[in-house]
């Protein structure tokens, strides 16, 4: 149900948007991801409309990553600038009632890398 796009390989210090398709207006969307030997990472949230759209993000990547809903094209997009070796791994998105609660559906995952 959930798909995500945009994943890649870039420098350090570059940007990267990706995007998660799907019936996103439903539900709370959050963007995790998992680096390798590492436990998975909750990255930021947004809440459906119901909630006031209201996000959360984990402190490494404040100021720095913003999710945003674009309800012209369905989707939930995560723009991450000034990226960092550190914001590598496999990126989910997920889906639930909303960011306080646990996610419910989850896609499959994009891969960013970020080398010299």
């Amino acid at each position: 149900q959930f798909v995500e796009s945009g994943g890649g390989s870039v420098q350090p210090g570059e940007s990267l948007t990706l995007r998660c398709s799907g019936p996103v207006d439903w539900y709370g969307i959050a963007w995790f991801r998992q680096a390798p030997g590492k436990n998975r990472e909750r990255v930021a949230c947004i809440n459906p409309h119901i909630k006031d759209f209201t996000t959360d993000y984990r402190d490494s990547v404040k100021g720095r990553f913003t999710i945003a809903r674009d309800s012209a094209k369905q989707t939930v997009n995560l723009e991450m600038t000034d990226l960092r070796p550190e914001d590598a791994g496999v990126y989910y998105c997920a889906a639930g009632p909303y960011c306080e609660y646990n996610m419910s559906f989850w896609g499959k995952g994009t891969l960013v890398t970020v080398s010299d």
